[in-house]
């Protein structure tokens, strides 16, 4: 998995931009800053325009790529219904006013009264002539399905074509459950053939999670982060880190060490497991904020109000730290499905040109 870690630190700003084969986000901006069709923004420049502020950006070896769903970036799969009628959150799943759900209910429909139909003296099983029929039904629904999955990404730069593909995608592979069902006629053992309907339902299954998260996690996302962007966070932070020096310089060297202990060691992201985390116990942030509230209560007269500037400030800090790492929590879960949901479907794709070979070549 690409990496993405944010190391908050002080005195420099420097930009890694990770490596690994979804690095590129997919062609979509890198935290915000790269902007559709411009040049990448390097480490450089970004310090200069930032006043060398205190962020840093280090790879790790693992980790979830973080992405910006935004208006630069890539189309959303939502879309606001039309004004005379109210704004209605409508999604891919009611594309066309549910096109592709009629068309793979339609589908069912056509392979549930076919099998009931047909009868055979041996009994439904997939080496009937219905069984045959279903069973290229349902090969070409796999492989049209996987298709689709490619020809979605062509469709960035059009919202409604890529909800289309979307909502295709999801009702033609859920009917595969029946019409590949059928096809068995209900009979499994242990052999190739089973391997490839358990491999498919494993795709579909985890393609409910896909829909879950991309129905659940936008609007969280949305509603976490605003108008503000991680980048502009993170910002946010090192401003906030420079300040917390400032004012712990006139407070007792143990205040001073534990804003520098937070500066230094408070980090966003990391490997899957940091990113997934919700909010880490141990954050070196939290553990400042305690300090320096239970600090106060030996202190009086101006170094009472320093340390209440200061106690204001770290939590700030810790807001803006926890709302960033939402965001990398989000956007973490948002991308997790697929890597299970790709492999999967190149695994379905072997166990059926197997089950395939196997039918017509050894049978």
């Amino acid at each position: 998995m690409p990496p993405f870690v944010a190391y908050v630190k002080a005195d420099t700003l420097h930009k890694i931009v990770p490596s690994g084969p979804l690095a590129r986000w997919r062609q979509r901006a890198p935290l915000g800053i790269q902007k559709k069709n411009s040049k990448k923004t390097d480490g450089a420049a970004v310090a200069n325009s930032a006043q060398n502020t205190a962020i840093r950006y280090v790879p790790r070896q693992h980790g979830i790529v973080a992405h910006r769903c935004g208006k630069n970036t890539e189309p959303a799969l939502f879309v606001a219904g039309d004004i005379g009628r109210g704004m209605q959150h409508r999604t891919f799943l009611e594309y066309r006013r549910y096109r592709y759900l009629k068309v793979a209910a339609l589908l069912v429909l056509v392979s549930i009264i076919g099998y009931s139909a047909y009868g055979s003296p041996v009994g439904r099983y997939g080496g009937t002539p219905m069984g045959y029929i279903l069973g290229t039904l349902g090969a070409l629904l796999i492989a049209g399905l996987m298709w689709l999955g490619v020809q979605k990404r062509r469709y960035r730069a059009n919202a409604g074509g890529l909800r289309g593909w979307v909502s295709a995608h999801i009702y033609l592979g859920i009917s595969l459950i029946v019409i590949a069902t059928l096809h068995a006629g209900f009979q499994i053992g242990w052999n190739v053939h089973t391997l490839a309907y358990m491999l498919m339902i494993a795709v579909i299954i985890s393609g409910f999670f896909g829909v879950y998260a991309y129905l659940r996690f936008p609007s969280l996302m949305t509603e976490n982060m605003g108008e503000d962007t991680l980048d502009g966070l993170l910002l946010k932070i090192a401003d906030v880190d420079r300040e917390l020096r400032r004012v712990a310089l006139d407070l007792p060297d143990d205040f001073v060490k534990c804003v520098d202990a937070s500066a230094r060691a408070t980090r966003i992201g990391g490997g899957v497991l940091a990113q997934l985390r919700p909010r880490p116990k141990n954050c070196p942030t939290l553990r400042a904020a305690e300090f320096i509230q239970a600090g106060g209560k030996n202190l009086n007269g101006k170094a009472q109000q320093r340390n209440h500037d200061l106690y204001s400030l770290m939590l700030r800090k810790q807001k803006l730290v926890n709302r960033a790492r939402d965001d990398v929590r989000f956007k973490a879960m948002l991308d997790l499905w697929l890597y299970a949901h790709v492999p999967l479907s190149f695994a379905l794709l072997a166990a059926l040109l197997a089950h395939i070979i196997s039918v017509f070549f050894y049978w």
